[in-house]
Order: structure tokens, then sequence, then C-alpha cells
């Protein structure tokens, strides 16, 4: 009976064991998934200001922003994470990668060789990006300057260092979606929206996750507490922000606030790549936060 019982509770185990497998696999594009596009490297590059990335991948303390060596320590409640190299060194950084290799990394979340990435690096946002504009970030990321460099690994505690586990994170968080235009909104407001949901990231920092590091869909853009455990991070929504979309627009090119003060920490980051957007852009993007109601 006990042999039984034994035998039982073993069979259970690797049932539990090969569901758990099964469900937490990476899945991925593949080259067939791919637009039939042309590179383009100028639109590639404005991509790469829309999506910040120099923000946290350029090399500490260096004064080229194009310097993607990455090593910018990112505290958080379940560890602390390590900014990545995205430049072209074939090493160190991602000069390795095919089109294809960049473009799982930024909507599925996976990395070249078959493992997870932490959600640290907002795959839940950039997975509405279009795949295009994906292609032409890469494109643009290939003509930038190899940067040797050695990054530490995540230092993280028991459980969050099983990156298997994230495959069940993603069933919760990562649905594979691309921004779909809004039929009811305007033009500019939908461009604000994919600006904002997707190559932006915005609700990355300005949205509430739960227990699990999800974000809060619910109380989006509503504000949330510093990754890092110091203050707030504010809400921008139209209930939270009392600024007009003019106040908006030219705070995103200039890092200037309404009441002759400047934005600083983070956001003096974010300005740095806004500037670089188009007028139209940065109205679209107060447009839409404009639309946005919170709570």
């Amino acid at each position: 009976m006990i042999k039984r019982i034994i035998l039982s509770l073993i069979a259970l185990a690797l049932i539990g064991a090969g569901a758990f497998w099964l469900l937490t696999a990476p899945g991925t594009l593949s080259l067939a998934d791919l637009p039939d596009h042309e590179p383009d490297v100028e639109h590639g590059q404005y991509m790469f200001y829309a999506g910040g990335c120099a923000s946290c991948h350029a090399t500490p303390g260096s004064e080229d922003k194009l310097a993607l060596g990455g090593g910018l320590k990112l505290a958080s409640p379940f560890g602390d994470f390590y900014v990545p190299n995205i430049s072209p060194d074939p090493e160190d950084g991602i000069g390795g990668w095919s089109t294809l290799d960049l473009v799982n990394a930024m909507v599925k979340g996976v990395s070249p060789d078959g493992s997870h990435y932490y959600p640290a690096f907002p795959y839940t946002s950039y997975q509405r990006m279009k795949l295009e504009d994906v292609i032409d970030l890469k494109a643009f990321m290939d003509t930038l300057e190899p940067v040797k460099s050695d990054v530490p690994p995540h230092d993280l505690p028991f459980p969050f260092n099983i990156r298997r586990s994230l495959g069940g994170w993603k069933l919760l968080n990562l649905d594979g979606k691309r921004f779909e235009p809004d039929p009811s909104l305007s033009d500019q407001i939908n461009r604000g929206a994919y600006l904002v949901t997707g190559p932006g990231h915005c609700g990355e920092c300005h949205t509430p996750r739960d227990a699990l590091g999800g974000l809060e869909r619910s109380k989006w853009l509503t504000g949330a507490p510093s990754p890092e455990g110091d203050g707030k991070v504010p809400g921008i929504t139209a209930a939270d922000l009392d600024w007009s979309a003019d106040d908006i627009a030219y705070a995103l090119e200039t890092g200037f606030t309404p009441d002759y003060d400047s934005l600083g920490s983070s956001m003096a980051a974010v300005v740095r790549n806004t500037s670089h957007l188009t007028s139209e852009d940065r109205a679209a993007i107060s447009a839409y936060l404009k639309s946005v109601p919170g709570q």
C-alpha cells in the first residue's frame, strides 16, 4: 500500500514537472512571421529615440549616449538587474544577432539561446510595436560603434533566479498583441497611444504593479512607487496631471514645466530622447495622455 502511494506521488510529481516545462516554454516568432520590409536606418534612429534605448543601455558615466555598453544597475523588490550591452560588439553585445533575434527579444522576451528575459526589459510594452519599427531599429543599431564591457550577472534571490518560471509570468502578462488603433479616437490620439504604450513604454514606470510584478492595467498611468523603493513615480493621466496638452508637449521638448521648474531624475533622460521626436509626435503623446481619464 505504501509503495503504491509513493509511486503515485512520484507519477504526479513527474506529470506536474512535465506540465510546468510545457507551459513555461519560451514562444518565438519565425522568419515567416516577419513582414516583407526593407530596413530604414533613418527611421530606425527615430525609433531608437522614441524607445529611449540609451537611457538604460548607454554605458554609465559615458558622455557618448550611443555607446551602448550597458552595466546600469536597476534595483527592484525582486533583486538587482544589470542592463546588458546592446552595442554591435560580437562578443559582449548583440553584434552576432539576426533581425529575428532582436524581434524575438523585444516582442517575445526571449534571448537567441531560447531563454526567457526578465521583464526588467520592458517587452510587455515593446510587444505592441510594429515589427517594421523593430526591424528598422535593428538596422540603425547595427551602424553604431561596438563597445567592450563586462556587465555583472543579475543578482536575484531564489526563486526569482529560476528563469524558466518566467514562462508562467508571461502567461499572465504577455499576450503577444500588436497595437491596434481605436477607430473611435482621432489619428493623433492613436499615434500618441502607440508611442506611449509601445516604444515609449511609459506605463512601465507610471503604472503600479501587482505582487508578481505585472502591470495593473486598471490603474494605467496613475502613478506607482519608485522601483528603487525611494519616492513615487507620478501619475500622468488627465486626472493626475493638471497641465494643458501644450504644457506636456513643451515639457517633452525642453524639460521645463509650466511652473518654471525642470524635470529631473529619470525624466531628464526621457526628455533627452523625446526632444528628438517631431513636434507632431510630442503633440500626439500629450493628446493621448489628456485622453486617459485616470482615477
